[in-house]
């Protein structure tokens, strides 16, 4: 069994094919997907699939790049939206310097919004990094100050030393298809150190796909490459890490078995 625990999977690209990809991800032991949101409108629509469907559940917030283009009224929709009981973490948040779509106090002030309602919901929040991932660390240091925190960092790319020092602040590290590239021996290095409590995986759907599949559209089913990539790299059997990751994931986004 496996929690795909990122997937974006309010977009267009899903819709002729909705009830196939909820399927073909059932067929691979994939029972539970987290939705996540990246705008405001985006949030609504990963909240309206949870309500729909058991096994998906949604996080709502507004992704670094898309803070620019937020709409007065979009912030106070997302904080509504995170009591929702089918919402189960906030974000995606954080930083990017590599896009330039958004201004940075902008996102700095929007990551740190997503801290504060993190922290104040005590719900888990949902970390992008770019590029950037001492500056996003030195906001989580600053966040932390004010209280715990608990929350992933999505689609890790980073070395051990950071790894080590995200999980010391009360995060979880989550791999994508990325962990499988052929030239990412450096992240299966890292992927090594990370604590067993501590482990996530996720596809980051529709993006990135894994290699077996690469060039493909991702979809939740796909994250079984990356938990076998994982489970190879740490020696130990898929199903073994099947149950860990379950249980990370259902400890953090505090999901019902």
């Amino acid at each position: 069994m496996l929690i795909d625990t990122h997937a974006h999977l309010d977009r267009d690209t899903y819709a002729a094919d909705w009830p196939a990809v909820l399927e073909r991800a059932k067929l691979t032991g994939v029972e539970q997907i987290v939705v996540v949101g990246t705008t405001a409108a985006g949030s609504a629509a990963s909240l309206q699939l949870a309500r729909d469907h058991a096994q998906l559940f949604a996080t709502v917030g507004i992704h670094p790049n898309h803070a620019a283009e937020a709409q007065p009224g979009d912030w106070d929709n997302v904080v509504e939206m995170a009591n929702d009981p089918r919402c189960v973490g906030i974000g995606e948040t954080g930083l990017d310097r590599y896009w330039d779509d958004t201004p940075w106090p902008v996102q700095q002030d929007y990551f740190d919004r997503h801290l504060r309602l993190s922290q104040k919901l005590d719900r888990a929040i949902v970390i992008h990094t770019r590029e950037c991932l001492p500056d996003a660390i030195a906001m989580l240091r600053e966040a932390r100050q004010r209280g715990p925190l608990r929350g992933v960092m999505h689609s890790f790319t980073g070395d051990a030393s950071s790894a080590a020092e995200c999980i010391e602040l009360g995060l979880y590290i989550s791999f994508a298809g990325m962990l499988t590239y052929k030239k990412n021996e450096d992240l299966r290095s890292a992927a090594v150190t990370i604590p067993a409590d501590r482990l996530l995986v996720e596809t980051d759907s529709p993006y990135l796909a894994p290699q077996p599949v690469r060039g493909k559209q991702n979809e939740p089913a796909y994250v079984v490459h990356t938990a076998a990539c994982l489970a190879l790299t740490r020696n130990i059997p898929i199903e073994e890490l099947g149950k860990l990751t379950t249980a990370n994931a259902r400890r953090l986004f505090q999901l019902p078995e």
